[in-house]
C-alpha cells in the first residue's frame, strides 16, 4: 500500500484508527509532523507502540507518542488504548503540582489586593507601596511564567495551528496583565495620566496569579473529571482475573492469564470468574453475565454453551475450552471499541465547532471594543477601567464549557452503554437513534432463535423418550437441521442410545435406521405413507410456537409411533420489548427471508400489523425496503444479525446488530447488542435519548454563560447599576461554567 503525499493514510487495526501522513500533507491538519504516524509501518503496530500513543478526546485525528496537549483545543492527551497499567496520570500530576505553586504564592498576594482595597490609607500608611510591589513582582513571576506557562505554550500553538481557542484567550488576558504591570512596577512613567489611580500606575498582579490559578484547578478538575468518564471501562477490564486453573489431563494447576492459550481446558470452580472467551465442554452451571450485558438473571450453561472472560460462574463446576484471550476477549474488544466511540464526533457538534471556530476572533473584537468604549467614555481613570474590563471580557468568554459540552457526554453515555450490553461503534448512530421513527426487525436471530428447537412430542402410546432415543438414533447419521435439533434435545434429556446398525438417508424425505431389533423410520407424513404406514389414527399436538413447526412422523417397526414437532421459539423478552418500543411510538416492521407462513405465524405472536410484515426478501431486497421506508420520510433503524442483512443495517440511519450474529453485520452496524437480547435495544434507545438531551443541556448552559457573561464583562450594566466585573471573578466564572458542563455530563452514569 502507497502512502499519497497529499493525503493522510487511514488504517483500521484491532478495533482502532490511525492516520499516517507524509510530511507534505501536514499543513492541511495544521499541526507538527510528530503529531502523526509517518510513513505507514510495514507491519501492524505492536502493543507497546498502540500504549504509546496519545490524543485528543476532542480531535481524534490528532495522535502522538507520549502526553502533551491538542494542537487545535489545547486539551490535554490522553492514552488512545484504555489499560490497568497506565499508572499515575503524568498531566494530572503536573497541574496539581502548578496549581499548588500557584495558590501559595499567589495567596500573599492576593491578600495585599484584597487590603488595599478595603483599607487604602491604612495599608499606604504601613507598607512601602513600591516594596511591596517589588515583593508582589518576585512572587506572580513564577506563577505566570512556570506554572502558567503551559497556557501561553498552548496559546502560542492555537496562533501557530490558526486554530484559536481558550488558552488563545487565558494568554492575551493573563500576558496582558502581567506584562503591564511588570512596566507599571519597572517604569510607571512610561505610562499617561489615563493609568493612574490613587496618584500611582496600579498593577494587577492579583487579577494575573489569580486567573492562572483558577485556570489551573479547573484543568486540575477536568482532568479528573475525564477519568472518571473511563472508569467504567476499566472496571470493565479489571472484572478479568489475574490467574486461570489450567487443566493437563488429571493435572490441575493455577497460571497467570497471560500464559493461557486458545486450545487451553481450563476449570472454572464455584464462585470464580471465566478467565478467557471460550466454550463449555464439562459440567453444568449458571453464569452470572450482567457485567456484558447488563441483565441481572444468571444464564444456564452447559456443553456447547459459549462464555465471556470476566463473567462470575454460580454453583457449578465446568471445565471450559479457551477459544479467545487476551486482546482477542469480548471484553478487551468492547473495551476498545467504546475507547474509540467516545472520541467520535457527534452531528450535533458540528455547530458548537463552528460557533467555536468565530468565537475567539468574535471576543477578541468585543475585547478591543470595550476597551475603546472605557478609553473614551468611561470614568477616571479610563485607561486603567478600560484594562480591567478588556481583560475580564477575554477571560470570562473562554469557550472551554462550549468545547467540553458535547464531548464529555458522549464520553458518559457510551461509557455506561458499553456497562448495560449496549456497544456504540460510532457517536453519530446515538444521535440518530433518538431521531428514528421505525425500527426493522429481521425475524430469525433476531426476534426468534435462529436455531431449531423440539416444540413438542406426541406419541401413540410408547413413552415419550423412548421413541426419543430411537429417533436420536436413527439421526445421527443426519446432517440435517432438523436432526441436530433432535439430538440437541436428547441430550438435554440426558438420554443414552447405541448407534444404528445400518442407516438409510432419503433425500427430501427422512432417514430409516435399524436400531438395536427395531427398525425406525423417520420423516415426512408422505415417506411413512409411502412405506404402508397407517396414519389414520389421529395424534393431538399440544406445544406453544414461534411459527409453524416443522413435524417428524415417527413409525417404529411398520406402526405409526408419533410426531416430533420442531420449530424456531421466539428469544425471550422479545414481545415486552417490542411493547416498550411501540410505547414510545415507534413503528415495528418484520423484515424476513423466510417464508410467508412462519412470518405471519411470528408477526401474531408478537403484534405485527400485516402491512409491517415483509416475507420471502432477499439481501438486496431488504436494502430496498429500507430505502423505500425512508424515501417516505421515515427514520429507520435496522436490527439484523446474518450476513443476508448487513445491506440493509448499512443502508439504514442506525445499524443494530446482535452480538451473537455474523462479523460483517456487527461491521456494518453502528450500535451492537452484546448478546443478542432486544431488551438492549429498549435500553440502546433510550440511553440516545438520555445523551441527546443531556448535549442540549451542556450546549444551552455553555451559551447561555456566554451570551450573559461578556457583555457583563464589557460593562453594560456599569451606566445603569455601577456593576464592573474584575478579572478575577471572570476567571471564577469561567471555571464554573466548565464544572457545570462536567457535573451535567456525569449525571448520564446514573440510570
Amino acid at each position: 500500500m502507497t502512502v499519497d503525499p497529499a493525503t493522510p493514510l487511514r488504517h483500521e487495526h484491532g478495533g482502532t484508527t490511525y492516520y499516517f501522513c507524509a510530511p507534505s500533507c501536514l499543513e492541511k491538519f495544521r499541526t507538527t509532523p510528530e503529531r502523526y504516524l509517518a510513513p505507514e509501518p510495514a507491519a501492524p503496530p505492536t502493543m507497546a507502540e498502540l500504549e504509546a500513543i496519545y490524543t485528543c478526546p476532542m480531535h481524534p485525528e490528532v495522535r502522538q507518542e507520549g502526553p502533551g496537549a491538542c494542537p487545535f483545543c489545547g486539551m490535554a492527551l490522553e492514552p488512545a488504548m484504555v489499560t490497568l497499567d497506565e499508572g499515575p496520570n503524568v498531566e494530572l500530576i503536573d497541574m496539581t503540582r502548578r496549581f499548588t505553586v500557584a495558590a501559595a504564592l499567589g495567596l500573599p498576594v492576593m491578600a495585599f489586593a484584597m487590603a488595599e482595597m478595603i483599607a487604602p490609607d491604612v495599608v499606604h500608611g504601613a507598607v512601602d507601596v513600591r516594596v511591596a510591589d517589588w515583593i508582589q513582582v518576585f512572587l506572580a513571576t513564577p506563577v505566570v511564567l512556570w506554572a502558567g506557562w503551559p497556557f501561553f505554550t498552548r496559546a502560542w500553538d492555537s496562533l501557530v495551528n490558526r486554530s484559536p481557542n481558550m488558552f488563545t484567550l487565558i494568554g492575551i488576558g493573563v500576558g496582558a496583565a502581567y506584562s503591564y504591570s511588570v512596566v507599571a512596577v519597572a517604569a510607571p512613567r512610561l505610562f499617561p495620566d489615563g493609568f493612574r489611580m490613587h496618584d500611582r500606575i496600579e498593577p494587577y498582579f492579583d487579577t494575573a496569579v489569580v486567573v492562572t490559578a483558577l485556570v489551573l484547578l479547573g484543568q486540575v478538575l477536568e482532568i479528573r473529571a475525564r477519568s472518571r468518564t473511563s472508569a467504567a471501562l476499566k472496571g470493565l477490564l479489571g472484572l478479568a482475573p489475574k490467574t486461570a486453573r489450567r487443566v493437563l489431563g488429571l493435572i490441575e494447576n493455577d497460571i497467570p492469564i497471560a500464559d493461557v492459550h486458545a486450545g487451553d481446558r481450563l476449570r472454572v470452580r464455584p464462585g470464580e470468574k471465566v478467565p478467557v472467551d471460550g466454550i463449555v465442554v464439562k459440567g453444568r452451571t449458571a453464569i452470572d453475565e450482567s457485567m456484558v450485558t447488563g441483565e441481572p438473571m444468571p444464564v444456564v450453561k452447559e456443553p456447547g454453551s459459549r462464555v465471556t472472560g470476566g463473567t462470575v460462574n454460580g454453583t457449578g463446576s465446568i471445565v471450559m475450552q479457551a477459544e479467545r484471550v487476551g486482546k482477542d476477549t469480548l471484553l478487551a474488544q468492547i473495551v476498545q471499541m467504546v475507547a474509540e466511540a467516545q472520541r467520535t464526533r457527534a452531528p450535533v457538534q458540528r455547530l458548537a465547532d463552528r460557533i467555536a471556530a468565530w468565537f475567539v476572533p468574535f471576543v477578541v473584537a468585543v475585547a478591543m471594543a470595550a476597551f475603546a468604549g472605557w478609553s473614551l467614555w468611561g470614568p477616571e481613570p479610563r485607561l486603567a477601567h478600560a484594562l480591567v474590563s478588556s481583560v475580564a471580557v477575554l477571560i470570562i468568554a473562554c469557550p472551554c464549557a462550549l468545547g467540553l459540552a458535547t464531548p464529555m457526554a458522549i464520553m458518559v453515555g457510551t461509557g455506561r452503554g458499553a456497562s448495560e450490553g449496549v456497544l456504540v461503534k460510532h457517536a453519530e448512530a446515538l444521535e440518530r437513534l433518538e431521531k428514528v421513527d421505525t425500527i426493522v426487525v429481521d425475524k430469525t436471530g433476531t426476534l426468534t432463535e435462529g436455531r431449531p428447537k423440539v416444540a413438542a412430542i406426541s406419541t401413540t402410546g410408547m413413552p415419550e423418550g423412548e421413541m426419543l432415543r430411537l429417533v436420536a438414533a436413527a439421526e445421527q447419521g443426519s446432517e440435517h437441521p432438523l436432526a441436530s435439533a433432535v439430538l440437541a434435545e436428547a441430550k438435554r434429556r440426558a438420554l443414552t442410545w447405541t448407534p444404528a446398525d445400518s442407516f438409510e438417508s432419503i433425500p427430501g424425505k427422512g432417514v430409516r435406521a435399524r436400531v438395536g431389533s427395531s427398525d425406525v423410520l423417520v420423516g415426512s407424513r408422505s415417506l411413512l405413507a409411502e412405506q404402508g404406514v397407517d396414519l389414520s389414527r389421529p395424534v393431538s399436538l399440544l406445544y406453544e410456537m414461534g411459527g409453524p413447526p416443522a413435524t417428524l412422523f415417527v413409525a417404529v417397526d411398520g406402526q405409526f409411533a408419533g410426531v416430533i414437532a420442531v420449530a424456531d421459539p421466539i428469544k425471550a423478552g422479545a414481545r415486552e420489548s417490542l411493547d416498550a418500543l411501540r410505547a414510545e411510538g415507534l413503528r415495528l416492521v418484520m423484515l424476513t427471508g423466510d417464508a410467508k407462513d412462519a412470518a405471519i405465524a411470528v408477526g401474531e405472536v408478537l403484534d405485527f400489523k400485516p402491512e409491517d410484515i415483509y416475507a420471502g426478501v432477499l439481501p438486496a431486497q431488504k436494502r430496498d425496503v429500507i430505502r423505500a421506508l425512508q424515501s417516505k420520510g421515515s427514520m429507520v433503524a435496522m436490527a439484523g444479525d446474518g450476513v443476508n442483512d448487513a445491506p440493509a443495517l448499512a443502508e439504514a440511519a442506525v445499524g443494530i446488530a446482535m452480538g451473537t450474529g455474523t462479523d460483517v453485520a456487527i461491521e456494518s452496524a453502528g450500535i451492537t447488542l452484546i448478546t443478542g437480547d432486544l431488551r438492549a435495544l429498549v435500553r440502546a434507545r433510550r440511553l440516545s435519548r438520555a445523551t441527546m438531551r443531556n448535549i442540549r443541556q451542556n450546549l444551552f448552559l455553555a451559551f447561555a454563560y456566554n451570551a450573559i457573561g461578556v457583555p457583563v464583562a464589557a460593562g453594560v450594566l456599569y451606566p445603569l447599576l455601577g456593576v464592573l466585573v474584575s478579572p478575577i471573578w471572570a476567571s471564577a466564572a469561567m471555571t464554573l461554567s466548565s464544572l457545570s458542563v462536567i457535573a451535567n455530563a456525569l449525571r448520564l452514569r446514573r440510570p
